[in-house]
């Protein structure tokens, strides 16, 4: 079963860190670009970060840049997501999913602004960022 874990949420004061891990099962993440999404109670799921298959291409949402910083390490079949100098507006529930499979010309997975275009979503973590 292809199937992404997310983990690494938690309570934390405001200015504080947290790490989030999505961690693949079933398949390896060497293809695919891998997103991080957010949503709000009553609010559309949003892109945070992403980072393409060779880890060489990364954005992020202009709230969460300087402050947020993606990462992949396909050895342990995981992607990262710092998040540091946290504010109460980031307390939401944060989703990874994937894209792909690669271009065959390129050979890389990018990442794509249409969250439809993701796969595998997993159950989502929550950050709760208050004093």
């Amino acid at each position: 079963q292809l199937q992404l874990v997310e983990s690494g949420g938690g309570l934390v004061q405001p200015g504080g860190s947290l790490r989030l891990s999505c961690a693949a099962s079933g398949f390896t993440l060497d293809y695919y670009a891998i997103g991080w999404f957010r949503q709000a109670p009553g609010k559309e799921r949003e892109g945070v970060s992403c980072i393409n298959s060779n880890g060489g291409t990364t954005n992020y949402l202009d709230s969460v840049k300087g402050r947020f910083t993606i990462s992949r390490d396909n050895a342990k079949n995981t992607v990262y997501l710092q998040m540091n100098s946290l504010k109460p507006e980031d307390t939401v529930v944060y989703y990874c999913a994937a894209h792909g499979p690669p271009d065959m010309h390129t050979g890389q997975a990018m990442c794509v602004r249409d969250l439809y275009e993701y796969d595998n979503w997993g159950q989502g973590t929550q950050v709760t960022v208050s004093s």
